[in-house]
């Protein structure tokens, strides 16, 4: 976005759209990480002005947006080099760039799964489609309670933190690193009902006790409560367990000793399968996801062929999304 003066508080933007409805059209809830993992509904806490690919005549329609990207915007993007940014100083009243392939992915979809980037949950949460998102939010367009099984489950949390990157103590979810590469099951009624216990009652336990998804998942993995101490965090557990029993089984894997217990790798404590199971369960994931790769190169053009999927991360740059 590069122009915080895009960015309204909460209450403003209320007033604004007060004044005048058709401002909603133009100001949005304005999701980052931090929000999405510390507040117990996953909202937003402040708003911004998007006027997307709007014209400046189109923009200038909206006044009370108009006049505050005029006087917060624009004054920050008219000393930028015009050769190297310019969009930002011929059209500063977008954004730098607006993801409209983004966009289009989830234009029909009223939810969307998000995942900070940063983060120690790794965890992906359901929230609506109709805010604007920070780049350091991964959005994935999907609302499927099967495939918020599989995102939550320690193969793809195991996978993250391996082919992922670090910041300071926190991983950094690369979505070329770790979503393209990472081996997806077919879904399965299973996972669908999982998906569906987890999302709601997770929500209603955050909700309940003024938790966010960090403070939940960090009482969820601290080893001082033992089982019976907080029903509530021995329910997310449970929760976890039979979670993870379905996603092995539709790998077909379930011969896989899932015993949970907490274990700590990379510094990380987390209620987890043992050491030596998640070693296996990241070979056989490498290995699905070679056997993919092969099998989508065998079916390819020879020219194609060359262009694949690769099957090792690399140090490609993270995207903004």
């Amino acid at each position: 976005m590069l122009g915080t003066g895009f960015i309204l508080e909460s209450e403003e933007a209320q007033t604004w759209i007060a004044q005048d409805p058709r401002n909603a059209e133009v100001i949005f809830p304005y999701l980052n990480g931090k929000d999405l993992n510390s507040r117990p509904d996953c909202s937003a806490s402040r708003w911004v002005v998007d006027f997307n690919e709007r014209s400046q005549e189109a923009a200038r329609q909206y006044k009370l947006p108009w006049w505050r990207v005029f006087d917060k915007v624009r004054p920050e993007r008219a000393v930028k080099d015009a050769e190297k940014y310019p969009r930002m100083v011929n059209e500063w009243w977008k954004y730098w760039n607006s993801r409209p392939a983004m966009r289009k992915a989830i234009s029909g979809l009223d939810e969307v799964l998000v995942i900070a980037q940063v983060s120690n949950t790794l965890i992906p949460e359901l929230v609506t489609s109709g805010q604007v998102f920070d780049q350091k939010l991964v959005v994935l367009s999907s609302d499927r309670m099967w495939f918020l099984s599989v995102l939550s489950s320690i193969f793809h949390q195991d996978w993250a933190i391996k082919y992922g990157s670090t910041m300071r103590s926190d991983s950094v979810y690369t979505p070329s690193d770790v979503f393209e590469t990472f081996p997806r099951p077919e879904p399965t009624s299973e996972l669908e009902a999982i998906g569906r216990t987890l999302d709601t009652e997770r929500r209603e336990i955050m909700l309940r006790r003024d938790l966010g998804l960090t403070k939940l998942y960090n009482l969820v993995n601290d080893p001082g409560l033992e089982a019976g101490t907080d029903p509530d965090v021995d329910r997310m557990r449970d929760i976890h367990v039979e979670l993870d029993a379905a996603v092995a089984a539709a790998y077909g894997w379930d011969d896989l000793d899932l015993t949970h217990g907490f274990h700590t790798y990379r510094k990380m404590t987390r209620w987890t399968v043992p050491p030596a199971t998640r070693v296996e369960i990241l070979d056989r994931l490498l290995e699905e996801n070679h056997r993919r790769a092969a099998a989508e190169a065998a079916s390819l053009p020879a020219k194609k062929a060359r262009g694949k999927r690769r099957t090792q991360p690399s140090q490609e740059e993270t995207l903004d999304v």
